[in-house]
């Protein structure tokens, strides 16, 4: 039986390993900050299949995936969870209540998105959100039309790409002067006229991932994973994670999205490094869209 990587879960705000096998289901690994790390890839990457409503069903051909592709799916499971997809806007009829909020990644770097209410702030863990807060909350189309206002009259976009997000957490400022700009952001969208009257509005109250995400003691992020190869290792001491990304205290950035998929196995003793990876740019230089946000 192969236990595959599924990537980083944030369970109850703390981050773990997922992983998954055919017929028993899926388990996670809890992370802790401190603790080494030294895994290494066997055999080839493989599609993850179809996750839906908490359940994974297989990929019917258990194809293999490119090291380097960000998503581990073949392009018939990829299409399949495109079909059910709020973000994709393939799901307009779910009953559910939704939340809008204003999340915050780095100086200059906000955006503005939805989320399932039921699952809390999963979402802007997920996404490597620093500092954060809601909006407001209402049915999907209500949060969406919402979205949508905001983005035009707040100048905000609905993704960053997360390269931009990573080459920023080693040096973020103060969580004061991230509350302020959010604050701030809060209070404009709040005075916009042209909100759906189905919406509820909420109060700012602003949280903040620095504890969850170990960002006092991270160091400025220097490389990063651009994929994992067969019998490629990694091996180093957790730091950190924000969103996919796991953060070595060497200033290796693991994104563990190009994990899953993987069979990982406990790396040979005296292993080190040794997997393809790029130097990060500054933080002032521009980031193109990476298509996972």
């Amino acid at each position: 039986m192969t236990w595959r990587c599924t990537g980083i879960r944030w369970n109850d705000g703390l981050p773990a390993i997922g992983w998954c096998a055919e017929g028993r289901g899926e388990r996670s690994s809890p992370l802790a900050y401190g603790q080494p790390l030294a895994f290494a890839a066997r055999g080839e990457r493989h599609c993850l299949g179809v996750r839906r409503a908490g359940k994974r069903t297989p990929c019917p051909t258990a194809v293999t995936v490119p090291g380097r592709a960000g998503n581990a799916q073949c392009s018939e499971c990829a299409r399949l969870d495109r079909s059910f997809s709020v973000a994709a806007d393939t799901n307009a009829a779910d009953p559910r209540t939704y939340r809008v909020y204003l999340a915050w990644f780095g100086p200059e770097m906000v955006k503005v998105g939805i989320t399932a209410e039921e699952r809390g702030p999963a979402r802007l863990l997920e996404q490597g959100a620093v500092t954060w807060t809601w909006l407001g909350r209402g049915p999907l189309m209500a949060t969406r039309r919402t979205e949508e206002l905001l983005r035009a009259a707040l100048g905000v976009p609905d993704r960053i790409a997360y390269t931009r997000k990573r080459a920023v957490r080693g040096h973020l400022p103060a969580a004061a002067d991230r509350a302020r700009e959010v604050g701030e952001l809060h209070a404009r969208a709040a005075a916009l006229p042209g909100w759906p009257e189905s919406l509820e509005r909420l109060e700012c109250e602003i949280a903040d991932h620095a504890g969850p995400f170990g960002l006092d003691g991270l160091p400025a992020p220097a490389r990063v994973l651009t994929a994992m190869v067969p019998g490629g290792a990694v091996v180093g001491r957790l730091a950190g994670a924000a969103g996919p990304d796991l953060h070595l205290a060497d200033g290796l950035v693991v994104d563990s999205r190009l994990l899953a998929g993987w069979e990982l196995v406990a790396a040979d003793a005296g292993a080190t490094t040794a997997v393809p990876v790029a130097e990060l740019p500054s933080p002032s230089a521009p980031g193109g869209q990476d298509g996972l946000f």
